[in-house]
């Protein structure tokens, strides 16, 4: 049986720039420019508004020195169990064996004809 798991997590990064002072998108833009990490203005505010899908490694731990917090500060995950589902029973990974029975399948290839064209 196989645990279905429903995973949900929040960006808290406006709360801790907030926390220390930073009240404007733009604000994170220069220390993380002092960790070598340039950032335009939009994707500054795209970084402290959104929620980041992806997010380069650089990038996390250059807030988490910047904040001073660990990446579950700045990540606040929740994982809930919202099923499971029945796994294939008796399935080896070894390839099916066919019997003198089973014919073999073979493509065909397939013949196209235009319209005026003679059958």
């Amino acid at each position: 049986m196989t645990q279905l798991w429903n995973v949900t997590y929040t960006w808290r990064l406006r709360e801790l720039m907030a926390r220390d002072g930073m009240h404007a998108t733009s604000d994170i833009i220069g220390p993380l420019a002092e960790h070598g990490i340039t950032l335009s203005t939009s994707q500054a505010h795209r970084l402290v508004t959104g929620t980041p899908e992806r997010l380069n490694l650089s990038v996390l731990a250059a807030l988490c020195h910047i904040l001073a917090v660990s990446p579950d500060e700045l990540i606040d995950t929740d994982t809930q169990l919202i099923g499971s589902r029945l796994r294939a029973v008796g399935t080896t990974g070894e390839k099916p064996r066919r019997t003198p029975r089973t014919p073999v399948i073979r493509p065909v290839r397939a013949q196209v004809h235009r319209p005026d064209d003679q059958l």
